[in-house]
């Protein structure tokens, strides 16, 4: 599914699947928000300094009907966020998917890219037979937050010292959101 969007009359985007030509400008944006948003994110910029290849490509292209990660590109080619989701595959949580690994480059934050992301990962599940998507965030991004219940999350528990970053301990809020 490719949505076209126009949320600043100077900047138009695009949100799509991922491609295999976009590998290397993914890897850079997952570094970029592993080292600047430490916090957001499970996945720890040192250690993902060190994968290999084959572990960005089962990543970004995942099995078809195990999930799908979608970018928005900018009019000029520019990759300027991402986002992912995942099915989970055993039979009887099939009905069921996480979403993963949202950013924006800064500059372009404010625009409602995450929302369009989002819709497009909403669109892959339902084709998928997803009844439910899920997703974890730290309790102190509220503009992440923010964001989620726009499109229609909700806060449905707390997991309590889900991340841990310079000695210090992250709660997240459990949110989820109906496809079905």
């Amino acid at each position: 599914m490719m949505v076209a969007m126009d949320a600043n009359p100077q900047h138009s985007f695009l949100v799509r699947p991922a491609q295999p030509a976009d590998l290397e400008a993914l890897i850079a944006l997952r570094l970029e928000a592993l080292r600047t948003n430490p916090t957001a994110f499970g996945g720890d910029y040192e250690h993902s300094l060190k994968q290999p290849p084959g572990y960005w490509l089962s990543r970004f292209l995942p099995e078809p009907n195990a999930g799908q990660v979608v970018v928005t590109e900018a009019d000029d080619g520019q990759l300027l966020g991402t986002a992912g989701i995942s099915r989970q595959m055993g039979p009887k949580t099939l009905h069921s998917a996480s979403i993963w690994g949202i950013y924006v480059l800064p500059e372009f934050r404010g625009q409602r890219i995450i929302g369009a992301m989002l819709e497009a990962c909403f669109a892959w599940g339902r084709t998928h037979g997803v009844l439910i998507v899920k997703l974890g965030v730290v309790t102190d991004n509220l503009p992440a937050i923010r964001s989620y219940q726009r499109a229609g999350f909700s806060i449905y528990g707390t997991e309590p010292q889900a991340i841990f970053y310079n000695g210090r301990y992250y709660d997240e809020f459990l949110m989820c959101k109906p496809l079905g």
